[in-house]
């Protein structure tokens, strides 16, 4: 593809040095202190190409994400159960649900800002930035600071993304900036980056009806992807996460993840004990982290694992699928249902695989993974909310912004708030943190396989 920018020395330097302090700082465990974040698994059944194994996580160094082991656009291929993307998966066609109201919105929202600001946030349609992304507070990002502009302009903002995403898409994303900003305000530290704020805008392409373009809005716990291509839309990866889950922001009382927690439990409630044993690793401990293609995994190879929906019922399909809504639910209305009649066509082909304890309070992993949706669900240990000992590890001085509320669920895990140590993947989990994601598999992502296709065909 041509167009192509790859990052200066400056940028390349940069984002190494904030990659080897945290190294250098003790390890994963300093690092996850540093950062607030970690994704990835010492037990990761694939590693990414080039990503280090054996007590790492994977996604990079300490489970970083972009950094030593980013890859670039041109060498994309996609997650692959094999390093081989099954052909022919996707297809450049009319879905009949109108992109018009986001391009309007996306430029309304770069009309509104200036010159430098516009400049600072763009980029070609298949630039690197597409898979610069990392769900750690402390990594160094481009593109226009939500907290660095006027409200008028913040508004823009919000407007875009509530045409992209649908009602519970924006709330979800709202709610876990507020959540940032409550972690901020109950640590004490990590004043630029723990706010409501720390979170950028930048588009790949310009915004039109016709020719391909997208953006791209993250920080900390939050990463949308939003590739448009004509009427076709892929928003993917998109990550979200939490620490906490639950808490009382500014006298609202803010409950993330319920969905996502109780429509997994519901799928393995209603499976027989044979099937159980088929999705429930008995060989595999649950850790502290164990999600596999979280930032800097976009070319991971990861097998099928768990139990296939051809060997569901109807009505476990069902539920499948239900499950599998909530996440593509995200984005909006019109083009979920588009996203979910592609899951569908592959139903038989979607594995469901389960790590750890099946209690309505456990902190347990999930995926759902099949040749178009990869999903996964991971309630992680503590990292500076609730820890015993070290950063985060107690209340500060003076009272927080908001009260801590307790387990959404109704009970608090052991290692929930005041008990569970630090966090990576020795500590013990709880449903107080928590990752997802979503991605879309065999070159999916990022809307790539559309692109190729597009270029090939038009160009």
């Amino acid at each position: 593809m041509h167009g192509h920018h790859p990052r200066t020395p400056e940028a390349e330097r940069s984002r190494r040095w904030f990659m080897n302090k945290a190294l250098l700082a003790g390890g994963v465990a300093a690092l996850a202190t540093m950062t607030g974040c970690s994704n990835g698994s010492s037990n990761a059944s694939s590693s990414p190409s080039g990503a280090p194994n054996g007590g790492m996580p994977s996604g990079g160094p300490g489970g970083m994400g972009p950094g030593q082991t980013e890859v670039k656009y041109k060498d994309f291929t996609g997650l692959t159960t094999d390093g081989k993307v099954v052909d022919d998966l996707y297809s450049i066609h009319s879905t009949d649900v109108s992109t018009d109201k986001v391009v309007k919105a996306a430029q309304a929202f770069l009309d509104g800002l200036g010159a430098k600001e516009r400049k600072s946030c763009t980029f070609d349609v298949d630039d690197d930035e597409w898979l610069a992304w990392s769900n750690v507070d402390g990594y160094e990002r481009k593109g226009v600071r939500m907290g660095d502009i006027t409200d008028k302009k913040r508004e823009l903002g919000y407007a875009l993304l509530g045409t992209a995403l649908s009602a519970k898409g924006l709330t979800q994303t709202r709610n876990i900036m507020k959540l940032n900003q409550f972690l901020g305000d109950y640590n004490g530290g990590n004043r630029d980056t723990l706010t409501e704020g720390a979170y950028f805008f930048t588009f790949m392409g310009t915004p039109s009806t016709s020719k391909p373009w997208g953006f791209q809005y993250e920080g900390h716990h939050v990463a949308i992807n939003y590739f448009v291509l004509g009427d076709q839309v892929v928003m993917t990866p998109t990550f979200m996460g939490s620490e906490p889950t639950s808490a009382t922001y500014n006298g609202e009382k803010i409950t993330l993840f319920r969905p996502e927690t109780k429509a997994g439990l519901t799928l393995l409630r209603s499976l027989t004990s044979a099937q159980r044993a088929k999705v429930i690793d008995s060989k595999v401990s649950k850790s502290g982290t164990d999600m596999k293609a979280g930032a800097g995994s976009d070319n991971l190879k990861l097998a099928y694992q768990g139990l296939p929906g051809s060997e569901l019922t109807s009505a476990q399909q069902d539920k499948l699928l239900d499950l599998v809504r909530v996440y593509v639910g995200y984005m909006d209305d019109g083009h979920a249902e588009v996203k979910m009649t592609e899951v569908e066509k592959h139903l038989d082909q979607t594995y469901f695989y389960w790590l750890g304890e099946t209690k309505d309070t456990s902190a347990f992993y999930y995926r759902v993974h099949s040749p178009v949706v990869l999903i996964e669900y991971d309630a992680q240990s503590p990292l500076a909310y609730g820890t015993k000992t070290g950063t985060g590890g107690g209340r500060p001085s003076g009272q927080p912004t908001g009260q801590m509320t307790g387990q959404p669920t109704g009970g608090m895990p052991s290692g929930g708030p005041g008990g569970g140590g630090m966090g990576g993947p020795n500590g013990t989990p709880t449903q107080q943190h928590i990752h997802t994601i979503i991605r879309t598999p065999n070159g999916g992502d990022y809307g790539v396989d559309l692109l190729k296709l597009h270029l090939e065909t038009d160009h």
